[in-house]
């Protein structure tokens, strides 16, 4: 027998996401590429853990927004922000057959150029162009404008700026820039969410810090 894949080499380890046993080169070349790997394969478990192990700090012109500074603390009192925001992420996600990092990454970017626009007292948006990432952006703006809407019904303070919704888009797609691996079907970030966020929980109380790094 020889690798499905390549049709060359012997295969020597079980690929979940073939159904069948694949090469070892196949395997690290093709993870997260053409193949969708789910989450609890070993061999993905392995290579995310070495992934980290060796990652280096992300080049300064690859930092998402690197020109805004977060505030001190501006994650921290945004918390139920944050919590929606993910949840909202992962919503969108389980309903489409298939969201990676790099639908999340799309989404991120254009929700947080729309809202630094908006800080500067400009309207301007344009969302992903189709597909999961213009879904999900347009869920994460619905999802901002409801907490906020509640906020207001509540008269609770603080209520949800603009500029709060802009650090907490920016302070996520830095989170996902590092720990996603920018392989064309990696869903790291998303896992990583899931973990953070079980989608059952409560989103208004004690939100789950993520911290970079």
């Amino acid at each position: 027998m020889s690798c499905p894949i390549c049709g060359k080499r012997k295969p020597t380890r079980f690929c979940p996401a073939k159904g069948a046993s694949i090469c070892t080169i196949c395997c690290g070349t093709e993870r997260e590429v053409t193949l969708d790997c789910p989450a609890d394969c070993i061999y993905l478990i392995r290579a995310r853990e070495q992934e980290q192990e060796h990652r280096k700090p992300i080049p300064r012109g690859e930092v998402p927004f690197e020109e805004i500074d977060l505030p001190t603390g501006v994650v921290d009192a945004n918390h139920p922000l944050l919590g929606v925001m993910s949840t909202a992420i992962l919503g969108v996600a389980a309903q489409a057959p298939h969201v990676y990092d790099a639908d999340v990454a799309a989404a991120l970017r254009a929700l947080g150029e729309a809202y630094r626009t908006l800080t500067s007292g400009l309207y301007y948006e344009r969302p992903p162009e189709g597909g999961p990432s213009r879904d999900m952006y347009m869920k994460l703006r619905e999802t901002v404008q409801e907490l906020r809407k509640e906020q207001l019904a509540r008269a609770a303070l603080p209520v949800v700026k603009d500029s709060d919704a802009l650090f907490v888009t920016i302070f996520l797609a830095r989170v996902l820039r590092h720990r996603s691996n920018g392989r064309p079907r990696c869903c790291a970030f998303l896992e990583f969410l899931r973990s953070q966020f079980p989608q059952a929980a409560p989103v208004e109380k004690d939100a789950p810090r993520i911290i970079v790094p």
